[in-house]
């Protein structure tokens, strides 16, 4: 099964059931008269998210979702059945946007948010509901109301607390890999990571957050060069971001400069994240390379640089302190922390492939 974070469909919700023409004709009944019921209400189209979903695969496959029409009024002054709603479960973090992608409708962050995205119609009224002193026989009913429809876009965004960013071939899956039970694919050639991938990092009993590797970004993501930078939206929600930069590649300032400009060009405020850059790899380099390297970028970013070495686990512990300290300080200032989408007994929390 692939991860698929994105997906168009079509909702109906149902039309309303259509009101009855009927008449009392009953023995020894002395009066007799318009009786016709009013028609049943539509379905409505409702979304829920669920905390045991994690990708919009199922709208691959199924993309028309549409409830049923109410019954029709009947005589004896009989109302028609409402239709039974129908309720779409998404995963938790999925947006809901128009189908020109402008405009959001709504956002299922939580398990259990539900949404009423399209109403529907009430039914018709019978001909008993136009009886009058002066119209004592109407025939007149009225049709039931039509459903709303409309295309609508689905986007996922992970729900995660930290960030996991950089060039290709960085280390990020390692990092992953070393930090949580996560087992992502790891290789020595760019773009290995294609999907995003989430480990639960666990420092003691009561600290614990999520982490999110994202595919590798390059120069030109955000015009839809190499993956392209769609995949940015995971980290849209996190606290803080952990730029890794391949320390054993060369120059890390312009690795570190693609990235902030991807990031920029992107917006939605993942530039004004909080951000902790680290060089990675510094057990293929050597003292001299890791002292200029590690001045060169605090000199560009104006902050203290973290050197690490992932496959080694050298300072991998301060790194994910740090890390938690910040989503620490996020949930205290009163930002909602992440509902847990993953097994809490440390499991391996890879995304479906």
């Amino acid at each position: 099964m692939k991860f698929l974070d994105q997906a168009k469909i079509y909702v109906k919700s149902g039309d309303g059931g259509d009101g009855a023409i009927a008449f009392r004709r009953e023995k020894y009944v002395e009066f007799g008269g318009p009786d016709g019921g009013t028609g049943g209400r539509g379905g409505d189209i409702t979304f829920e998210a669920v905390a045991n979903l994690n990708t919009l695969i199922d709208f691959r496959y199924t993309q028309h979702f549409r409830a049923r029409k109410g019954g029709n009024g009947s005589g004896s002054d009989r109302t028609g059945a409402g239709a039974d709603n129908v309720v779409i479960k998404v995963p938790i973090g999925t947006q809901i946007f128009d189908e020109s992608k402008d405009l959001l409708l709504a956002d299922l962050d939580e398990a259990g948010k539900k949404i009423l995205l399209c109403k529907g119609g009430d039914g018709g009224h019978g001909n008993a509901n136009f009886k009058t002193s002066t119209n004592r026989a109407p025939r007149r009913a009225d049709k039931g109301w039509p459903g709303e429809e409309r295309w609508i876009w689905l986007r996922l965004k992970l729900i995660a607390d930290a960030g996991l960013i950089g060039l290709p071939n960085a280390g990020k899956s390692t990092f992953l890999s070393v930090a949580s039970a996560a087992r992502p694919k790891i290789a020595d050639y760019p773009f290995t990571t294609l999907h995003p991938q989430l480990g639960v990092v666990r420092l003691s009993d009561s600290e614990e957050f999520v982490l999110a590797d994202i595919p590798g970004l390059i120069e030109g993501a955000h015009d839809g060069a190499g993956l392209g930078d769609r995949f940015l939206g995971h980290v849209e929600r996190c606290a803080v971001l952990l730029h890794l930069i391949d320390g054993a590649s060369g120059n890390v300032v312009d690795a570190w400069r693609t990235i902030r400009e991807e990031l920029i060009a992107y917006g939605n405020g993942l530039a004004d994240k909080p951000e902790i850059v680290a060089i990675n790899k510094t057990d293929a380099m050597t003292p001299q390379q890791i002292g200029t390297r590690r001045r060169a970028l605090e000199k560009a970013t104006g902050n203290p640089v973290l050197m690490l070495s992932a496959a080694t686990h050298g300072k991998v512990p301060e790194a994910l302190r740090m890390l938690q300290d910040r989503v620490t300080q996020f949930r205290k200032d009163g930002a909602p922390a992440p509902r847990r989408r993953i097994v809490e007994d440390g499991a391996s929390s890879r995304l479906p492939e």
